[in-house]
């Protein structure tokens, strides 16, 4: 039973669309709504 409900519920799962973004997530990139904050540079003084 529980493989019936988990093949049926596999036809609406969503694919990973970000999956290039993985290794940015990994580095510690931050993300808010969906996209990516940079980092403000150092003042060099």
């Amino acid at each position: 039973m529980v493989f019936k409900l988990v093949e049926s519920a596999q036809a609406r799962w969503r694919a990973i669309t970000g999956a290039h973004l993985v290794p940015l997530v990994r580095a510690g990139a931050r993300f808010e709504n969906g996209v990516l904050v940079e980092r403000p540079e150092p003042a060099v003084a």
